[in-house]
């Protein structure tokens, strides 16, 4: 008997694979296609429609013109290491050695599943939060491991003891998303130590997806898990400059974390890309000396967030006010009713048309037939990261939904 190929693995963790073997296109695809189809307005797919700072462009430029445009270090440029270092002592007090404990990768995607391929395999548990970003699932398909989704609350927040009793001896890994998408939940000091103690007990490594980790508003707190009493030795931090410096279409992430993990995920990820972003490395060095570029994107994307939200409370949906990301989960429950609709992903493919804006529903991030599939089944994610007057003609459109 034939095993099932491993891309259709990876289909089916990712929800890609229907009943009758078929392969369907992403959510993503999905929405973008109606957006394209009805000209509505896309606040499904979270891309910035504004590039980020001209300096740092003009350095790449400069990069080019320079000859930097050659096979970078596998590891990245030196300038890029020591500047990755630089910015995790000076902002979250970690001392991290340039030359054996950072690893620049093609984007954080890169850098996340090299790690999952480089330490789990068959046999192997990962668990990571529900709702999960679909490439998390994906990676650890590839890698042959088991996937241990654990379900945040209904108010999408750590279930601390759903934590404890998914680890078993089986745990190789933990994957920890914060901030998180697509909740724009950013786990408290409190909540990190509960997964930290559980990591501790089990004795396993935490890899940690921190990505969104400058774009957290109010009084919300990015606490970087490697900072956690004996979290440091056993933690692989995961970031990049795609949301930071809104130049997601870059793909310059890294890697950082104790020497033996990183030389691990070095091994596999050398025969991945190998290396990309040459002219692109140093521009992003330059970048992450700058502190103030990213303090003026949060503080935009704030008032871009209580503009989404409240246009979405306008128009009849209730929303959980995210801390981080780009994102709004909003529940359309009163609109399924009143439609006839079964649940987000139906609202998602009628908006288009009913009212000219595109969101993404959050069962799309969860195992189908999941019990956060079911929590969360009413609720549609939407994007901020966009012009104001974009978000602002968004929500004029919505509010048509109570008229």
């Amino acid at each position: 008997m034939t095993s099932t190929p491993r891309w259709r693995q990876v289909a089916a963790a990712t929800g890609l694979l229907s009943d009758d073997g078929a392969i369907a296109q992403t959510i993503f695809a999905e929405m973008t296609v109606l957006a394209n189809r009805t000209g509505a307005v896309n606040l499904g797919q979270g891309f910035p429609d504004v590039d980020g700072p001209d300096w740092i462009k003009e350095a790449a430029k400069a990069a080019i013109d320079a000859g930097r445009n050659q096979y970078a270090p596998g590891d990245g440029v030196p300038e890029l290491r020591h500047a990755i270092a630089d910015h995790q002592h000076r902002r979250y007090g970690l001392d991290v050695d340039p030359d054996t404990e950072v690893l620049a990768t093609t984007g954080a995607t890169e850098a996340l599943t090299a790690a999952i391929l480089a330490l789990t395999g068959p046999g192997d548990e990962v668990i990571t939060l529900e709702p999960f970003y679909d490439s998390h699932a994906a990676a650890i398909a590839m890698a042959g491991a088991t996937h241990v989704p654990v379900p945040l609350t209904p108010d999408l927040r750590l279930d601390a003891e759903a934590l404890r009793t998914a680890a078993t001896e089986r745990t190789a890994m933990i994957l920890v998303n914060t901030p998180h998408n697509p909740t724009g939940t950013v786990l408290t000091h409190a909540e990190l130590e509960q997964v930290a103690a559980v990591a501790r007990e089990r004795d396993t490594v935490v890899l940690t997806d921190e990505v969104y980790e400058h774009l957290v508003y109010d009084d919300a707190e990015h606490v970087p898990m490697a900072t956690l009493p004996g979290m440091a030795e056993r933690t692989l931090t995961v970031s990049s400059s795609g949301k930071t410096f809104s130049l997601t279409g870059w793909k310059v992430g890294w890697m950082h974390g104790p020497a033996e993990l990183v030389t691990a995920v070095r091994t596999v990820k050398q025969f991945m890309t190998y290396t990309s972003g040459s002219a692109f490395q140093p521009a992003i060095a330059q970048a992450l000396g700058d502190d103030e570029a990213p303090q003026a994107l949060a503080a935009s994307l704030a008032e871009r967030r209580d503009l989404l939200c409240a246009g979405l409370e306008r128009a009849g949906f209730d929303v959980v006010v995210p801390q981080g990301t780009y994102f709004v989960v909003a529940d359309g429950a009163a609109h399924l009713e009143r439609l006839g609709l079964a649940d987000g992903h139906d609202l998602c493919l009628r908006l288009p048309e009913l009212v000219g804006v595109v969101g993404v529903p959050v069962s799309a991030f969860c195992r189908a037939g999941s019990t956060a599939a079911e929590t969360l089944r009413s609720r549609v994610r939407f994007t901020f990261v966009k012009r104001p007057e974009v978000l602002r003609d968004g929500v004029e459109r919505l509010t048509a939904l109570t008229r």
